[in-house]
């Protein structure tokens, strides 16, 4: 079997239509990190957990209280699949794939055709760590590594270089002059010296 390369991206959800099936802890993860994103999320499920009730209670997401259906997906973005049931996340992944979906079962990459990699957020740093599938832990583990290297304190840093960038972008004309600059900032700041920017 030939191994599937996968393209990594990072995606603007804000406004899209996402339906997550199923109504367990998994399924209350993936939603807690697509409410993140903006996304207009429908779960379809006859049994929630307590905090996606929450979720539902506060307007956050839309939810159906039964099984799903075919049809419950024309319309939308992105497909979760996270029923306890194989027969049910298949026939969800056959219906998602037909239609040309952005598609993920969970714990079944073999039927995805994306896969959620192991991610931690410092601001608008966000580093995402993926073993292709094969192994999530794996994946966690390197996560956790990574996150020990990349403290609290580059959410401040990422400001700093973002205002930064953006007066360097509009007062220096020449690209190789802004990129020399905006190195020697980077370089600056992560070694803890302050730049100050009017």
């Amino acid at each position: 079997m030939t191994e599937k390369k996968y393209y990594p991206i990072f995606l603007n959800l804000k406004g899209t239509k996402c339906v997550i099936v199923g109504g367990g802890r998994v399924a209350e993860r993936k939603c807690s990190a697509l409410m993140r994103t903006g996304a207009m999320i429908t779960v379809i499920s006859p049994e929630i957990t307590r905090r996606i009730t929450q979720y539902k209670e506060k307007g956050l997401i839309r939810h159906l209280r039964r099984n799903y259906r075919s049809g419950d997906i024309k319309s939308v973005f992105i497909v979760i699949a996270a029923t306890g049931s194989p027969e049910t996340n298949k026939r969800i992944a056959a219906d998602a794939i037909s239609l040309n979906k952005l598609l993920n079962v969970v714990d079944t990459p073999s039927l995805c055709n994306f896969i959620v990699p192991s991610v931690f957020n410092r601001g608008m740093l966000t580093i995402a760590i993926s073993t292709g599938g094969a192994s999530p832990a794996l994946a966690k583990e390197i996560r956790k590594e990574i996150q020990k290297i990349y403290g609290p304190e580059y959410s401040g840093y990422l400001k700093l270089f973002k205002i930064a960038r953006s007066k360097v972008m509009k007062g220096i004309k020449s690209r190789k002059e802004r990129e020399k600059v905006l190195k020697g900032i980077v370089s600056a700041i992560r070694k803890g010296n302050v730049i100050k920017l009017k």
